[in-house]
């Protein structure tokens, strides 16, 4: 089966889109390269690596560590993240299948 060429969004994404592109959507938000309004919707790869390229180097500036963001980037951090949680958890998601290999 070949891999879809276009994202299909965060709102699409599987898992209430608590996957890998989702979590970069969210920081991107969080650092504002992309507007919150911004799914990624019909993306190509190349767009989705050039994101992964530009939310790395904003978080390389503060060591990848949420505790060292500055206290608006944290609060929006947390905003986003937290508000992505809780909309996954009520589409079903728990969270289980990212921490299996850990037990």
């Amino acid at each position: 089966m070949d891999k879809p060429k276009k994202y299909v969004g965060i709102n699409n994404d599987i898992n209430g889109g608590m996957t890998t592109i989702g979590k970069l959507i969210r920081d991107a938000w969080v650092f504002g390269i992309i507007p919150e309004t911004e799914t990624c919707e019909n993306w190509n790869l190349a767009g989705i690596d050039a994101l992964l390229d530009k939310v790395n180097i904003e978080w390389d500036k503060y060591g990848c560590l949420v505790s060292h963001l500055p206290d608006d980037l944290r609060q929006r951090h947390q905003r986003i993240h937290d508000e992505a949680i809780a909309n996954a958890k009520a589409s079903g998601w728990c969270g289980e299948a990212e921490t299996e290999d850990e037990k």
